[in-house]
């Protein structure tokens, strides 16, 4: 399996401050080649999601918290996130929130992933990581992973991200603030893949909350 450890490493390698600029502005950033070929061969294999996942939501974890925090802040929201992974994940059990979000997915000619949000529970991180491991435009056409962000009074920005085999891109998870004329405000997003004209279109989603329900 993947030496999932040296993730930790490429995690703190980021410019974190580009990336929480860009997450600020347009509520998501792609990172490019993040996984290796080899990595994404490993993902393809795994009959489930592979325990050594763990370690690369952990890293990513603790280098989100303090930007979910800095949001939470902006909106006037009391509750802090924990620094560790663990020490949220215990909380989300003490509020029911014990199913877990994760997942590799398979989307095969004409299957698709409406607009959605994980945003179940009492305790939501408003950052999660999606990933594509399959080549588009070889492997599958079709099957545009997209965004749609809606503002007060506004209509909604729809936004294609332009992921490449081996990419991850940060998202937001359902709200995140945004600063206008008058201060910051609530703005909701959402997600969804498009239809898969043929192929097959592998993925990967990571979450960092548990839901209450399967």
């Amino acid at each position: 399996m993947m030496a999932m450890s040296k993730h930790g490493e490429r995690v703190a390698r980021l410019d974190w401050q580009a990336l929480e600029a860009e997450l600020d502005v347009e509520g998501y950033v792609v990172l490019e080649d993040f996984l290796s070929e080899a990595e994404v061969r490993d993902l393809r294999a795994a009959p489930g999601l592979p325990a050594e996942l763990d370690a690369l939501r952990e890293a990513f974890y603790s280098r989100l918290a303090p930007i979910a925090n800095r949001w939470n802040r902006s909106l006037d929201v009391v509750y802090r996130f924990p620094d560790s992974l663990d020490a949220f994940l215990r909380q989300n059990r003490k509020t029911g929130q014990q199913q877990p979000q994760s997942s590799l997915t398979c989307l095969r000619y004409d299957d698709y992933q409406a607009l959605h949000q994980r945003s179940d529970g009492e305790l939501v991180f408003p950052l999660q990581l999606v990933g594509l491991l399959s080549e588009p435009g070889k492997e599958f056409t079709g099957g545009e992973f997209v965004m749609t962000e809606q503002r007060p009074r506004m209509q909604s920005r729809p936004m294609v991200l332009p992921l490449r085999q081996g990419d991850l891109a940060i998202i937001t998870v359902a709200q995140r603030p945004f600063k206008g004329s008058k201060g910051f405000y609530r703005v909701n997003l959402k997600h969804a893949i498009g239809r898969v004209r043929s192929g097959e279109r592998y993925g990967l989603e990571l979450l960092f909350h548990d839901a209450r329900h399967a």
